[in-house]
Formats: C-alpha cells, structure tokens, sequence
C-alpha cells in the first residue's frame, strides 16, 4: 500500500516535474506536425508524405508502448525519465544532420519510440502520487504538457526553421530536452515505501485479460480514432490554412498553437468535469468530446477561402478543445479499469492499439487532399471516424459497467 507523504503539497510538487517532463518531449516530438510544411517544401514531398511523418512517429510510439509499460511498472518512472530523455534527445539530435526522407523517417520512428514510453513512465506517476478523487484533475493537468508542448513548438520552431531553416529547430529541440530532461531525473523521486516487483509473477498484468476487457478494448477503439484526429489536425492545419484559407506561414503556424492551447485547457477541463460533474465517468465525458469534434470538422470543412483569421482561429480552438483535449480522461479511463499495480501496462497496451489512429488515418487523410484537391473531404473524413468513435462509445456505456474508483 502506497503512504502519500505528510506533506500534502509533495505530490503537487512531483507532479510540475511531471508536466514540465511531458511538455519537453512533446515540444520535440510533437514538433514534426508544425515543421512538416518546411521539411515538406525543403524535400519538395507530398500532402500524403507529409502525412507519415506524424505515422512514423505513432508507429515507433505502438511499437513500445507495452513493453515500456511492463519495464515502467519494474523499474519505476524515475529511470524511465532517463532513459527517455537520451534516446528522444538523441534522435533529434541526429536528425538534425540528416538530408534523406528515409533517414529522417528511421529517426521518427526511434522518436515515437521514446515518446510512447512517456506515457505509461508519467501515467504511473500520477496514479501512485494522487488518491482517485484527484486524478482526473492531475491527469489533466500533466496532459496539458503535450498540448503546450506541440503548441511552444508551433509557435517557437516554426518561426525559427523558416529564418534559419529546420535542422537548426531540430537541433534546438534536441539540446533543450537533453537540459532539462537530466534536471527531472535529479529532481524527480517515487512516492516513499514504494517498491517495484522483482518479478513478474501474480504482479504485471496479464495482457490477454486485459485484451478481453471489453470496457477497455473499446475505449481503446475510440482512442484510436480520436487519436487519429488530433493529428490530422495538427498535421494539416498549417497546410490546410495556409493553402485553402490563404492565410500566411506564421499565422498558420499561430493557428496550431491556438488548437494547442485549446487543447491544453480541454485536457485541465475535461479532467475536473469528468472528477466534478459526472464522478468519474470517464466515458461519458468521451462521447461528448467525440460528439464535439464531429461537429468542429463539418465547420471546418465548410470554411471558405477568405475566411477571417480570428473567425478560423476560434473555430480552430474549439476544434483543438476536443481533438486534442481527451488524453488525459483517456489515459484515466485505462489506469481506473485495472488495479494499480497494473496501470503502466494497461496504459501500454491502450496505447499500442490507440496509437494506429495515428498511424493510419493522416496519411489517408491526405491521400484524399491529393486525390480531390480539396480539404473539404478530408474534414468530413474526420466526422465519419467521430461518427464511429460516438458508437463505440455507445457500446461501452451498454455492455460494460465504469469500474468503481479507489
């Protein structure tokens, strides 16, 4: 049984560690949505190649997902830091030099490597830090690193690689990971009297239970799809701005950053509705970001060229609200459905699986950009997964029963 410390204010404490973790990796992993359009230019790729940088990245992260989840239910989320900071750092670090599609592609996927692991290595934090009535919140809160994270990308990198060109933002994000990544595993420690199983027997989860826990399997198919959202629209907001909407470079740029920020504040939000409002019924608060997004991409899909810029952004906002808001109730709704004990591998296995949204989906959504030269379809693509994600959900709250928190 886990002791919380005397102090109260501890958890609080390990907690920023774990938000400013979270928001270096995906300020470097994260960046290759925003500096896909100038990687894109500088290698003259298609809409639909642009569109692996973000499935390369998700591919490494379905890759690693359960085994870093078992190796962060061993080892604690402590040396997981570590380790992650060297292999997401160097990655980039090496990527910078590249000049070849396929290296940088090899480079990715060794990124997404690093970056899959954060999930389960933080997750694990905040189910051991925090009591139940709490971890929504807190969940919320370290989830918002990611939002922040891509959005500190968007509006820092991005302005950066087009005067000094994108090897030099990559080699910037690279070297400030590498910082401040070795400044949280100094800082950072596991809650007192916690120790780790030196063995995997009648302790790490059984993953063929956890595949037939039917309440996960599905919140893992919606995860998939709203997954796959979120990064069709961080993939193809600047391009789709920029060369539909004939709004500038850096203003498109500035319109990832305000999904970002939207998204920021949906995963602080939702995480309090979902703890305040409907007691930690994670699924509920699912359908209704799944029924938002469904809404924001028929809007989007209608925008005019001409459209205002502030019109776009606060369309952009809302967008980024639920598309890039649901991780964190995501991320609590797998933690919640197994014993704590197994929540790094529950979440791994969430996120193998959820992690092939986006794989899949941002290069088929740009394969139809190029197919009919139009946006549009593209858009009205991500309604159709909604549509889906709505019907899992669904499913969910009719078979399955959300599991009593503790």
């Amino acid at each position: 049984m886990v002791k919380y410390s005397n102090k109260k204010h501890k958890p609080w404490k390990m907690l920023v560690y774990l938000f400013l973790i979270q928001l270096f990796i995906a300020f470097v992993a994260r960046s290759i949505a925003p500096l896909g359009i100038v990687i894109g230019e500088d290698l003259q790729l298609t809409m639909a190649e642009i569109g692996m940088f973000p499935a390369a990245l998700f591919l490494g992260q379905s890759l690693v997902s359960m085994p870093a989840g078992m190796l962060t239910d061993k080892v604690g989320s402590r040396r997981m830091i570590l380790y992650i900071t060297l292999i997401l750092s160097g990655s980039f670090f090496v990527m910078s030099f590249a000049s070849s599609f396929v290296l940088i592609m090899m480079m990715i996927v060794i990124s997404g490597i690093a970056y899959g692991a954060s999930h389960p290595t933080t997750n694990r934090g905040i189910v051991y830090w925090f009591k139940a009535n709490e971890r929504g919140t807190a969940m919320g809160f370290k989830q918002m690193g990611v939002t922040l994270g891509s959005a500190s990308a968007a509006l820092l990198l991005l302005p950066l690689a087009s005067h000094l060109g994108w090897q030099i933002a990559v080699l910037v994000a690279s070297l400030s990971l590498l910082i401040i990544g070795l400044i949280i595993y100094l800082v950072y420690h596991e809650p007192e009297q916690h120790t780790y199983p030196s063995s995997g027997k009648g302790k790490s989860a059984n993953i063929l239970s956890l595949l037939r826990n039917k309440g996960l399997m599905l919140v893992t198919f919606s995860a998939m799809l709203l997954s796959g959202s979120q990064m069709i629209l961080n993939t193809f907001i600047v391009l789709f701005a920029h060369e539909r909407l004939e709004i500038s470079l850096v203003l498109s740029g500035v319109l990832l950053g305000v999904a970002e920020v939207g998204g920021s504040l949906g995963r602080l939000c939702w995480g309090i509705i979902s703890d305040r409002f409907f007691a930690g019924k994670r699924v509920v608060v699912l359908l209704l970001i799944s029924i938002l997004v469904a809404i924001q991409s028929v809007i989007t899909s209608l925008l005019p060229v001409g459209t205002s810029f502030y019109v776009v952004a606060i369309v952009v906002f809302i967008f980024g609200l639920g598309t890039s808001g649901f991780n964190g109730v995501w991320m609590n709704a797998t933690t919640e459905m197994v014993q704590k004990s197994s929540s790094g591998i529950a979440t791994g296995v969430s996120i193998t699986f959820g992690s092939w949204g986006a794989i899949l989906f941002p290069p088929i959504f740009g394969s139809i950009v190029d197919w009919t030269d139009s946006f549009s379809f593209g858009w009205i693509f991500v309604m159709f997964l909604m549509i889906m994600s709505i019907i899992s959900l669904s499913f969910v709250k009719k078979l399955t029963k959300e599991p009593e928190q503790s």
